[in-house]
């Protein structure tokens, strides 16, 4: 059996399985240092569960990545959750970057064969590693949680000092973003 940690990357995911997924910003570029667009990464997690999309079971939002245990439910509109995540995030950054920091927003323009956009906030290939047993998934969540307490970052003391993680809600059951779902109704 191979490492939870050691596995091809891969970041296609299919519905009605929880995954473990990484996503960074381009070049790992500090761009999510700002609460704001954390704050934003967390609205459009609260909207794709109010719609009914996903089901999100743990997550860290750190300054250049972000990790989320989730799980996808339904297509939004014709693409998957997971693309729409990207998309409003990705759109509403630029959108800030153009009128408050247009200088930052030039370490992500696009490179000229990219006729698809003028800018990538997020890095091609984000990493999904499918959970399939509780353990795997209690594993991630450990790791989510003390990811703000490795000496690289040094965010936090505990787990759940770190404000913009799932580590309260499991650690006293405090959902300061109301769209959580514990584990365990899953496994």
């Amino acid at each position: 059996m191979a490492d939870v940690f050691t596995q091809r990357r891969n970041s296609s995911m299919d519905f009605d399985e929880v995954y473990f997924w990484t996503d960074t910003i381009k070049d790992w570029k500090n761009l999510l240092n700002k609460d704001k667009y954390k704050q934003l990464i967390i609205d459009v997690w609260k909207d794709l569960v109010d719609k009914g999309l996903i089901k999100v079971y743990a997550f860290v939002i750190m300054p250049n990545h972000l990790h989320v245990v989730w799980e996808l439910l339904e297509l939004n509109g014709k693409e998957k959750p997971h693309a729409s995540f990207n998309k409003a995030t990705s759109h509403e950054m630029v959108k800030d970057l153009k009128l408050r920091h247009p200088q930052v927003l030039l370490y992500f323009k696009s490179r000229n064969d990219q006729r698809d956009r003028s800018h990538r906030i997020w890095q091609r290939d984000p990493l999904a590693i499918l959970m399939d047993s509780q353990k795997k998934v209690e594993q991630k969540i450990d790791y989510i949680h003390d990811n703000p307490l490795q000496e690289k970052w040094n965010l936090a003391q505990y787990p759940e000092d770190y404000f913009w993680s799932s580590a309260s809600f499991y650690s006293g059951d405090i959902d300061p973003f109301h769209f959580l779902t514990h584990y365990r109704e899953r496994f």
